[in-house]
């Protein structure tokens, strides 16, 4: 119970931090686990570098990379995240065929690791960050 003005508004600037921190907190739990889905659903190869390439970040992706899309924010965001596979890798690897595993060519049949595991995953993540910050916001 809020009793006052100043109580008032102590509580109501806190809601910004809390939920913030929850939202933050869940894009990367999300994120974790769409990321593990989708390295258990990748094509093995001989090299790795595919399993290794897939990845999140806060912000953009390494360059080349197939991205699903951005949750979270704009670009300017703090809170925008993004999952991703191939592309250039630090330490040197390449797996620029991301592409061609997931939607095939005229050579080869698609192997898709990325997108089936986003639509299997989406509605989750997305009930679990509308419960988050919702709860975030109860306890302020």
């Amino acid at each position: 119970m809020v009793q006052g003005l100043a109580q008032f508004n102590a509580r109501w600037s806190a809601i910004p931090k809390k939920v913030r921190q929850a939202a933050r907190e869940t894009l990367e739990q999300n994120a974790d686990e769409i990321v593990t889905a989708m390295r258990r659903s990748a094509p093995v190869g001989e090299t790795g570098n595919l399993l290794i390439s897939i990845d999140w970040t806060w912000g953009d992706p390494p360059k080349g990379s197939m991205m699903i899309g951005t949750v979270g924010g704009s670009a300017k965001s703090q809170l925008r995240i993004t999952i991703f596979a191939g592309g250039k890798m630090p330490g040197g690897g390449d797996a620029f065929y991301a592409r061609f595993q997931e939607f095939g060519t005229k050579n080869m049949t698609a192997n898709p690791f990325f997108f089936p595991v986003w639509r299997a995953k989406r509605k989750r993540v997305r009930s679990r960050l509308t419960r988050n910050i919702n709860k975030a916001i109860r306890q302020s």
